[in-house]
């Protein structure tokens, strides 16, 4: 009965995480005077007084209280900004946005400001993320991802980007905000917004360029972020103002000694699409930071200075998730430096460089057939982005590396890996063809997890609900066991190979590479969100 009924609601909505802990979150807007930089201001970042983002985490199974919304506040200027980038006019978005639709009320989730919990592990800290969404996302555009990984017991800190490649955004003026008297007749001072800039995906000088600016943007603002969460670590969360004022003074306190941000090599890099791309430009940068070739880029994405906190965090260990990542933003003729260095889990150089292990690629059908797009990719993953293509075997055996996890669910859509494939099905099947939102929540969250179990991190075991897409005799044995502390099948290339799991195909980057380099001219209508 309960089905039938939830069929006839009109409002979408998401289905309860599936790991054994409830779901917090809270929304953070710091002062970026508040926080040393770490690298120059950007140009263009004048107007970009604060950062933004929100976290979701691990809370008491006993915890209550109101679930947040999916659209952010002001919610009028979000779905103004969907408007836009579908392409209507800028007066039919404003027009539109005052219409009542079932956006304004579906709900994530996850808990408002509720109290986080201890970790069971030895030092008493959470794995956590950051999570760089892509074209036309947002800081709650890929809450089931992070949702269910914080429930398996991770922080993950999502980012809303102010370069114009959020569906919309705000930013406070902390300035203007102290001066406020308040009064009778006091106009509360307002947030600027930033709107969606709507560039061509057409590969050119120009757009090379735009796209070069954002990147920088991005790069500077994520690593405004770690400064800041190592402050929240530190018990320093007092010393900055959260501007947000729904979120109590006290809920980043809880934080304190929480997070597993000091170590080097610790922090967990993930991203989507344009998120993707801009992770393995920070990776890069900050990691090459010293190296000559690096240094002599004009202008670089992420000139990191020295005495940037990223800059001891980032390690040839550091795992990197990239999901359907974006590569024409890495192929810019101004980074070409850059891009012909590998991955940091590559550095022959270093010590216990773990190679492939500390990599998971997860691409759409729609983007495995975008062959030119797929060569690029398998370059960028491999230890030699140089080399003469096709990538070979060779270069991994002779260092000894492992090959990247690299896969592909078949049937689903570009913009499956985000919420809008649960909102929007109908939409995702019949323009996309993106089929079955749900089985990629799935299979992402099982190898996420078990990339993070490879790597020495603590999670909570992979319930049976999310091994639906396996064999039977493997589902009734996480059914008994109360899940599975390990789950090596879902990196496992022999039993993708094998078909073992459904629409999970494997990915081999040795024999590609041949056409990568048609790739930076290659003109796609692929959607980029």
């Amino acid at each position: 009965m309960s089905s039938y009924l939830g069929r006839l609601n009109p409002i979408p909505g998401f289905p309860g995480y599936s790991g054994p802990h409830k779901v917090g979150t809270v929304d953070v807007e710091i002062p970026i005077s508040e926080l040393p930089s770490p690298c120059p201001v950007p140009d263009g970042a004048q107007d970009i007084h604060t950062i933004l983002f929100r976290i979701f985490y691990p809370t008491s199974s006993e915890a209550k209280g109101k679930e947040i919304t999916w659209l952010p506040n002001p919610q009028r200027q979000y779905l103004m900004g969907y408007g836009f980038f579908m392409g209507a006019s800028p007066l039919l978005s404003s027009l539109a946005s005052f219409v009542p639709r079932y956006l304004h009320y579906v709900t994530i989730p996850a808990i408002k400001n509720a109290p986080l919990i201890s970790p069971a592990a030895k030092d008493g800290r959470w794995p956590t993320m950051i999570f760089s969404h892509g074209l036309a996302g947002s800081r709650n555009s890929y809450s089931q991802l992070a949702g269910s990984l914080a429930s398996h017991g991770v922080v993950v800190i999502c980012p809303e980007y102010r370069d114009g490649s959020a569906i919309a955004t705000v930013v406070r003026d902390p300035v203007a905000l102290s001066e406020y008297q308040g009064g009778l007749f006091a106009q509360r001072p307002r947030s600027a917004g930033v709107v969606y800039r709507n560039l061509p995906h057409t590969p050119s000088r120009e757009i090379s360029e735009a796209r070069d600016a954002q990147l920088r943007v991005r790069a500077w603002e994520t690593g405004l972020l770690y400064e800041a969460l190592v402050k929240i670590d530190e018990g320093k969360a007092e010393s900055m103002t959260n501007l947000n004022t729904s979120t109590p003074a006290e809920a980043l306190s809880r934080f304190t000694n929480r997070l597993d941000v000091q170590e080097p090599g610790k922090v967990i890099w993930a991203g989507h699409s344009f998120g993707a791309a801009t992770i393995t430009q920070v990776v890069k940068s900050t990691y090459y930071a010293d190296r000559p070739q690096v240094k002599s880029i004009a202008n670089p994405i992420f000139a990191v200075k020295e005495s940037a906190k990223i800059r001891q965090q980032i390690t040839n260990q550091s795992v990197a998730i990239l999901l359907d990542m974006w590569c024409l933003p890495m192929i810019s003729p101004d980074q070409t430096a850059l891009y012909k260095l590998p991955l940091p889990c590559y550095d022959v150089n270093a010590s216990n460089s773990p190679g492939g292990n500390a990599l998971l690629a997860v691409e759409s059908d729609a983007f495995f057939k975008w062959t030119e797009h797929l060569h690029t990719k398998a370059m960028i993953l491999s230890p030699s982005p140089t080399a003469v293509p096709p990538v070979s075997a060779s270069a991994f055996d002779e260092p000894g590396f492992s090959r990247p996890s690299w896969f592909y669910v078949k049937d689903s859509a570009h913009m499956s890996q985000s919420d809008f494939a649960a909102l929007f099905p109908w939409l995702v099947r019949r323009v996309f063809n993106g089929h079955a939102p749900e089985r990629v929540v799935r299979l992402n969250l099982r190898a996420v997890l078990q990339t993070l179990r490879r790597n020495g991190h603590s999670v909570a075991p992979t319930c049976a609900a999310d091994l639906a897409d396996g064999d039977e005799p493997t589902v009734a044995k996480a059914a008994a066991a109360g899940g599975l502390e390990d789950d090596p099948a879902i990196l496992d290339s022999k039993v993708a190979d094998l078909k073992a799991i459904d629409a999970w195909t494997h990915i081999d980057v040795v024999g590609l590479g041949l056409k990568s380099a048609a790739a930076a001219t290659q003109t796609t209508n692929v959607d980029e969100k």
